[in-house]
């Protein structure tokens, strides 16, 4: 059985979650585009598109109304918020100043999609006191 932080240093997501995730970060240009990765020990089992309140290009805030509902439907299905993720639509999939100044949960993956190439790149990092780790994202089937 892996250890805690076996899991803290792997997100675990399937194709079809990955190509969710790009997608919406797709639809959402020129804008970034975020939502939230639920499931548990790293293992993602629903990612939740949501909307950027913030309408930018270079920064992102979740809905409040979505955020809300969507903590309460994860908690009803015996789940937890395990991450979020996010779009950068112009600059590789690395946190900027912004997203590390606006990492508040530190239990949490925070992934990245950066469309600024022909194909999108996906990578995952957690944020602790300002501190950035890259996390290893594992795509299963």
């Amino acid at each position: 059985m892996a250890s805690v932080e076996e899991h803290l240093a792997t997100l675990q997501l399937t194709r079809s979650q990955v190509d969710a995730m790009c997608a919406h970060a797709i639809a959402g240009r020129p804008n970034e585009a975020c939502g939230l990765l639920a499931g548990e020990a790293g293992r993602v089992e629903t990612v939740y598109a949501l909307t950027n309140v913030d309408a930018s290009p270079a920064s992102y805030l979740v809905d409040s109304h979505e955020q809300f509902e969507t903590f309460r439907e994860v908690e009803a299905q015996g789940l937890e918020i395990v991450g979020c993720f996010h779009s950068h639509v112009g600059s590789e999939a690395y946190p900027s100043h912004t997203d590390v100044s606006r990492a508040f949960y530190p239990e949490w993956v925070y992934a990245i999609v950066s469309l600024r190439g022909e194909e999108p790149v996906l990578r995952a990092f957690r944020i602790r006191d300002g501190d950035v780790t890259e996390v290893r994202v594992d795509v299963v089937d």
